[in-house]
């Protein structure tokens, strides 16, 4: 069988749609056409002898981005069981030509620029028009589900040669009379690509005759066929915008072509799609032993009775709404009754899991790539830091090389923007010696390397150069400390000097102590990270040291003008980190703790710093071993005095025993600060005490539960706490004398745990 003579071999598809997968194979099969035409980017022409490669492995995307500016950039995604990927191998395995036919990249990039577009997937017509075709037909037919028409009239009918023309014949038919109701959809931009594929095919005419085949969206087979002469698409081509476009192929995901991913033309279910396209036979069957065999990973008891059952309620489920064969919704509510008891719970692993999935596709070398991504690629596999789909948790020791250099690595990607991997908090030790990371890796990223290929051919390099150009524009401090800290992570040694003369610049100009006591943290975290990956931060230090010093200057009277409640928590935060990073700094630079303690003492003392300050400064002195327990309650007596301000009172409470400093541990152990506390709330007038409320529930609230219960019984006791234990007299609780009966009761429950100890 071959083209018609009237014409080309159309085949409307649907992007990603198995059935349409198979049925253009066995319609190439039958016609063996002379060449085959894809909708696509002709940029991307080049490139189409790779997909025979054997380190191509799908789902993977043509990537075309801007020249000058890589973020403005498109995808055109294709997973096994997309029809355009079945039609360029075929033509490669029967020794046909074969080419994209969409509009160039180069205009709809131009265009894009023009609308303020940020790039995007490619040009998919589920995306461009607003009208959806499948929605329409479905509820022409009958349907309220797009997706379930879908896979009755297409993925569950055989694709056979015998049907398989007549079947584009048929959906062709259907989209004819669509465009007739509809127009281009509502969308012009459709009418443009359309003119240029006309063109493509023009040009195909030419050299092949009639005797080649078109594999594009259903929705643009009406407009294809269509009567129009050449000076009319010319005239839709005529003075559109171009830019330089560079191409290549890179990975994608399962997870990339779902809807829920964000992308236009995507599916609902690429997992259970590409299981359709791999097992003709027996996919229901086929698909629950895979969802069985899940769920005992997850230690859910499943066995093949269990599957069975599923196969059969489905197959009746099935049956009873008129489809010839079970779907993905007559499936999954087999497997939510019968081997997951009605939860949703282990459902949603296996909508996560297989319905959508985490398969990353692979790139062979051969591919185009910038000088950077070369570079990461070679790193990645020196490394063994294999690029995966789904979230992988990386555990790092710095005092290992490799582990090291891995911690470099991911440091200075997140520099570049290129966020593969995110720092999370550790399960494990909280030293700096050790890192946890959440790598992800998401195709986009490949786009965030090709616009980071701007700083340099290496990461290293690249990152230098941008941490230079970073520190050069920044304009506040905290931005400027952040990059000193980032800068020491990724070990840009010869960043630093750049990093470190844009800090010292912007510390001499800036006079807010607030900005001074938030940036220094960072740098004392900064010299430890230094000392960890055995950076030289001399430097650094002397910059940190500065900033100290002007703080200790400039704290005492920035905390007694006149702050409100919410300047006052800020204050205070910063006195915390500003206490912290002199821990870290005192060893650095001498005399550095006492001047401080000599800054917290000034704040205690001062009738004129809010209480929140003035406490949390008293407690600080306490816990560094600098203030004595009998001038702590003396000052905690003076700013609980009957003469006090309720409110400021209860924040100088918030600020020495609040928060998660321990206060509470203190209370218990130390009478006399409980007592003067308790008897200053019990004398608050009943006026003031309902406007300190609140601030008391959130100092007590955060409390221990077992550190509220011990409180509440050492103040229902009284003052003294507890009576003297009399000699010989029980413990609280017990008996005066031993029960033998209650005690012979539970010698045989302990025979049995000593003996499964030892077991």
């Amino acid at each position: 069988m071959s083209p018609s003579p009237k014409g080309p071999l159309l085949l409307g598809v649907r992007h990603h749609g198995p059935g349409s997968a198979r049925a253009v194979r066995a319609a190439l099969e039958a016609a063996r056409p002379a060449a085959v035409l894809i909708e696509g980017p002709p940029e991307g022409d080049d490139l189409l002898a790779l997909a025979a490669d054997p380190g191509m492995q799908p789902p993977v995307a043509l990537l075309a981005h801007a020249a000058d500016d890589p973020g403005r950039a498109a995808f055109w995604p294709l997973a096994e069981f997309s029809p355009e990927w079945v039609a360029i191998r075929w033509a490669q395995e029967a020794g046909v030509p074969v080419r994209f036919m969409d509009l160039p990249a180069a205009h709809s990039l131009a265009r894009k620029e023009e609308e303020g577009g940020q790039g995007g997937e490619g040009e998919e017509p589920e995306r461009s028009v607003r009208v959806d075709p499948l929605a329409v037909l479905a509820e022409t037919a009958g349907y309220d589900d797009p997706e379930r028409w879908w896979e009755d009239v297409v993925e569950h009918r055989g694709a056979e040669e015998a049907d398989a023309l007549g079947a584009f014949e048929a959906l062709g038919e259907a989209m004819g009379a669509l465009r007739e109701a509809y127009g281009d959809g509502d969308h012009d931009r459709d009418l443009v690509r359309e003119a240029y594929m006309r063109q493509r095919m023009r040009a195909a005419r030419r050299e092949f005759g009639d005797g080649y085949a078109v594999v594009c969206g259903a929705w643009h087979v009406p407009a294809l066929r269509a009567k129009t002469t050449v000076a009319a698409d010319r005239a839709l081509l005529a003075g559109l915008p171009k830019v330089k476009v560079e191409t290549t192929w890179v990975p994608w995901t399962h997870r990339r072509l779902a809807r829920a991913g964000g992308y236009g033309a995507g599916i609902t279910s690429p997992g259970w799609y590409a299981h359709l396209f791999a097992a003709r036979d027996r996919p229901v069957e086929r698909w629950l032993t895979k969802v069985a065999g899940l769920l005992r990973e997850e230690d859910r008891q499943v066995s093949s009775a269990h599957v069975i059952e599923a196969v059969r309620l489905a197959e009746t489920l099935a049956a009873m709404r008129g489809r010839p064969l079970p779907g993905l919704t007559e499936t999954l509510e087999a497997v939510r009754a019968v081997m997951c008891d009605g939860s949703d719970i282990p459902l949603a692993l296996v909508e996560d899991r297989l319905v959508v999935g985490d398969v990353l596709g692979e790139v062979p070398d051969g591919a185009p790539v910038v000088p950077l991504q070369r570079d990461l690629t070679r790193q990645q596999r020196s490394l063994r830091l294999k690029a995966e789909a789904a979230d992988r948790e990386l555990e790092l020791d710095l005092r290992k090389d490799t582990d090291s250099a891995k911690s470099l690595l991911l440091h200075r990607l997140r520099l570049l923007g290129i966020e593969w991997g995110r720092p999370t908090a550790s399960r494990g030790s909280t030293g700096t010696f050790r890192e946890t990371w959440l790598l992800r890796w998401e195709p986009e990223l490949s786009v965030r390397v090709a616009e980071a290929g701007i700083w340099g051919t290496t990461v290293l390099a690249a990152a230098t150069a941008k941490a230079e150009a970073q520190a050069a524009a920044a304009e506040e401090l905290g931005a400027v400390t952040a990059l000193a800290e980032q800068c020491l992570l990724a070990g840009l040694s010869e960043a630093l000097p750049a990093v470190l003369r844009a800090l010292a610049d912007r510390a001499a100009l800036d006079t807010d102590v607030a900005r001074l006591a938030k940036a220094l943290p960072a740098l004392a975290r900064s010299l430890r990270y230094g000392d960890v990956r055995g950076t030289d931060a001399e430097a650094l230090a002397t910059v940190a040291a500065g900033l100290a010093e002007r703080i200790c200057v400039a704290l005492p009277s920035a905390c007694a003008a006149g702050l409100d409640a919410d300047a006052a928590a800020e204050l205070r935060g910063h006195v915390d980190g500003v206490h912290g990073a002199v821990g870290l700094l005192a060893d650095a630079e001498e005399g550095l703790r006492e001047r401080w303690s000599e800054v917290l003492r000034k704040l205690a003392a001062r009738d004129t710093v809010p209480g929140l300050i003035r406490g949390r400064a008293v407690r600080l002195l306490l816990d560094d071993g600098r203030l004595p327990a009998e001038e702590t309650a003396r000052l905690m007596g003076l700013a609980l005095s009957p003469a006090a301000d309720p409110a400021d009172a209860a924040g100088w409470i918030e600020g020495f025993a609040g928060g998660s400093s321990g206060g509470g541990t203190l209370l218990v152990h130390d009478d006399r600060l409980l007592g003067l506390i308790d008897a200053w709330l019990v004398e608050v007038p009943e006026r003031a005490f309902t406007d300190v409320l609140p601030l008391l529930r959130r100092t007590f609230g955060a409390y221990e539960p077992g550190v509220k219960r011990t409180l509440g019984e050492l103040v229902r006791r009284g003052p003294g706490g507890a009576a003297a234990p009399v000699p010989g007299a029980a413990p609280e609780g017990f008996a005066p004398e031993l029960d033998p009966v209650r005690a012979d009761a539970v010698v045989e429950v302990v025979r049995m745990l000593l003996a499964g100890a030892v077991a």
